[in-house]
């Protein structure tokens, strides 16, 4: 038996180093975002800043743990077997969910995901325990720990987006937007905040549990916190005075302090949301096999749990050393760091999110506070105000997505709400903070423009709603993977394992393929961030070739599909296909916006030359998506209601130019890829050859109507396929003719 559970305890700790590589992707973008966006220097510096405060603030996090021992179950009512029990679903549904979330590009709370598995668990264990028993749920449960992380969640939420917004515009209206001509005395009152702040926020938050913080350290520092404070204040404020004498930018010293001290923090309080469930139960097994064999696994009580952590050195040296290799190598991680980036850059570029209800909204209600405060502030204030915020003096680095103002201030506030929140001993999550005044200081600065607002709060909702998805998905998931551990014993626990790596696996090669994809977008990249008009008309081009190749290629696709999955009644195929269309008109909208904004850096004989030619090819390229939208719409109506199917005729007829079609489909999508149109007439004559048999096939089936030899449905879906069937010819040829003309260097 104790072979069995130490197999439990070392699997605990492999999945442990999944949980720190997964996790550190996942919060890498706590303290990577500012840096990284601001370009306060080179990535690789900014990762070894941030490795260092990640491998300290590891190496020092010791009575962290406590959590995982007793902070959400009572310890003393549970055996030793059903803390394995619960501490092992944890594991193995922390480690997918997180990975999945990676996956996705979307940040979100560890420790939420921790604390409602921990409770999802024992909630699972609990409703067997108190049957039959003098138990109830409050002797086995500690539910206001989870109570109080879901009042974090709406307080955080709130009040970092508020914060965010408001001091950012006090520093907008400061500085400017062309902050070096207006630092001359503020700079240095700046700096010393910042750096004060920051150090405060390193005592009291990322070092306040450290191995070195005995209580008579922290008694001394509560004591003496106003004067360590004010000589930080004084020391601070003088040296960023002689460093701004020296030449030194004030901005990109805060933004690497803030960088490390964040790193520092979240290494320190976040590290029991990897191995504090592993260590839990490894004490739970030292415990077991030094006082319990007598008693058994499902006789033993785990009132040693009550206790709080001593965890050994090398465990913390060791988890540090993961999460360091894992923040430097990790793709995923780089991954929810661009998802942050991109929803709080100061420029217009691709947009990652659609357009919600919800959204919408908030823009209408916005646009109309902010016209009924216009009109009741005086006009001097106005024009004084719009000064202050002229974007086009904006300093930005070269690939940067905002200044280094808000890069500072997004760090420093963060530093100072975290700060004063675990003060008031509220469970202030760093993911939740560090994104929300992010995304608080990018509206105030006036990244959100009306063109791209409505993407950026639906990006923001999005990334909220899954922070509450989160909760529930771990809470429910980790309730019946515990459920299953208990009642199917080991047969149940080797089947989950397998799952978990299959998933994993799984998740990992759809993350690659998804990756290959998006290659792509790299010439976007490139083509917005160019400044030669020749490199930038080469690049519109190779993007232009890239998207409507995607185009034909989704078109031969689901013509295809729609087709067969009608004369053969599927169904399934023709709902896939709608699914398909309604995702493509959304990336066709994506691909409309982006072309524009890269028009607009063409030079104006180039626009005046090929500018009609490429927006023909994008109205061509959407006519073909509708076309395939509008075939398939009545054939899955027919097909949903049972009605009466082809005959074998029209079937016959209909399959054989569809075969056509869509090897000419093929034969466009490859000469447009490779940008060859010799014998490109040849094409052109197919085309004309397709039409005039879908012609013919048309004026026969009229006929049949006329001798009411068929189903008049049947004729009317019928007659509309061979419409739809001759606008995806007709629309593929003038869609290669005007990219030939578009693509011709003249």
């Amino acid at each position: 038996m104790e072979t069995i559970y130490l197999c439990i305890v070392i699997f605990l700790f492999v999945l442990a180093v999944f949980d720190l590589v997964v996790g550190v992707s996942n919060d890498a973008v706590n303290f990577l975002q500012s840096a990284v966006g601001a370009k306060a220097a080179s990535f690789k510096t900014i990762l070894f800043i941030a490795g260092i405060g990640v491998f300290v603030g590891a190496s020092l996090s010791n009575g962290m743990m406590d959590i995982a021992r007793h902070g959400i179950y009572q310890p003393e009512h549970f055996y030793f077997a059903e803390i394995m029990c619960i501490l092992l679903a944890v594991m193995l549904t922390d480690v997918v969910l997180l990975d999945v979330f990676n996956t996705m590009g979307m940040p979100t709370s560890t420790t939420v995901s921790m604390v409602f598995e921990l409770l999802g668990g024992t909630f699972a264990l609990a409703l067997i325990k108190v049957q039959g028993n003098d138990l109830g749920f409050g002797d086995l449960i500690n539910t206001d720990k989870a109570l109080s992380v879901i009042m974090g969640i709406f307080v955080s939420v709130a009040i970092a987006f508020f914060f965010g917004m408001l001091v950012q515009w006090i520093a907008r209206i400061v500085f400017t937007f062309n902050y070096k001509k207006h630092i001359k005395y503020s700079i240095a009152l700046f700096g010393g905040i910042a750096a004060t702040s920051i150090i405060y926020f390193m005592l009291f938050k990322g070092l306040k549990d450290s191995s070195f913080m005995t209580p008579e350290n922290k008694l001394w520092l509560q004591e003496n916190t106003l004067m360590l404070l004010g000589i930080t204040f004084v020391s601070f404020t003088i040296l960023m005075q002689i460093l701004h004498w020296c030449k030194v930018n004030i901005f990109r010293i805060v933004v690497l302090l803030g960088t490390f001290a964040l790193a520092l923090a979240f290494a320190g309080n976040d590290l029991v949301n990897f191995i504090g469930v592993p260590l839990a139960g490894y004490s739970s097994f030292m415990d077991y096999i030094a006082n319990g064999t007598a008693a058994g696994p499902d006789g033993f009580l785990m009132t040693s749990l009550q206790g709080s952590a001593k965890t050994p050195w090398y465990f913390l040296f060791g988890a540090g050393a993961i999460m360091v290799y894992a923040l430097c190598t990790s793709k995923k991680a780089h991954n929810v760091i661009k998802t942050s980036v991109d929803l709080a850059r100061q420029d217009e570029g691709e947009e990652n999110f659609g357009s919600t209800p919800i959204a919408r909204t908030l823009v209408r209600f916005s646009m109309n506070l902010g016209n009924g405060l216009a009109k009741i502030m005086p006009e001097n204030s106005k024009q004084w105000i719009e000064t202050r915020f002229r974007k086009d003096e904006a300093i930005i680095a070269d690939g940067a997505a905002f200044d280094m103002v808000r890069a500072s201030v997004n760090l420093v506030l963060a530093s100072l709400l975290i700060a004063l929140g675990t003060s008031l001993k509220l469970p202030l999550s760093t993911t939740y903070v560090t994104f929300m005044v992010a995304m608080g200081s990018s509206l105030s600065d006036r990244a959100w423009g009306r063109d791209s607002a409505v993407f950026r709060i639906t990006g923001v909702l999005s990334v909220i709603g899954g922070w509450f998805i989160t909760a529930g998905a771990a809470f429910t998931i980790c309730f019946f993977v515990a459920l299953i551990i208990h009642f199917g014993g080991t047969i149940a626990i080797i089947a989950l394992i397998a799952l978990a790596v299959f998933s994993l696996i799984r998740s990992q090669m759809s993350y690659k393929k998804r990756k290959a994809k998006e290659k792509g977008n790299e010439t976007l990249k490139l083509l917005m961030h160019s400044t030669d008009k020749d490199e930038i008309i080469k690049l519109l081009r190779k993007h232009t070739r890239e998207e409507l190749t995607k185009i034909l290629e989704f078109t031969e696709e689901n013509f295809e599909r729609t087709v067969t999955a009608f004369l053969h009644e599927n169904l399934r195929g023709l709902r896939r296909t709608t699914g398909s269309v309604k995702f493509e008109k959304q990336l066709i909208k994506q691909m409309k916006r982006t072309g524009t904004l890269a028009m607009c850096r063409l030079d104006n004989n180039t626009v005046l030359e090929k500018g009609l030619y490429y927006y023909q090819g994008n109205d061509f390229a959407s006519e073909l998506v509708y076309s395939v939208g509008r075939l398939c719409e009545p054939c899955l109506e027919h097909i949903d209601n049972n009605f009466k199917p082809l005959d074998a005729i029209q079937k016959g007829e209909f399959a054989d130019v569809t075969e056509d079609i869509t090897s000419l489909l093929q034969i466009c999508r490859h000469k447009l890829a490779d940008n060859d149109y010799k014998n490109f007439d040849d094409e052109i004559r197919k085309a004309n050859d397709l039409n005039s048999q879908l012609a013919h096939l048309k004026h026969e089936e009229l006929q049949r109507i006329q001798t009411q030899s068929g189903s008049i449905k049947v004729s009317m879906v019928y007659l509309t396929m061979i419409q739809e069937a001759q606008n995806v010819v007709t629309y593929t040829i003038n869609l290669m003719k005007v990219s030939r003309k578009f693509q011709a260097e003249e």
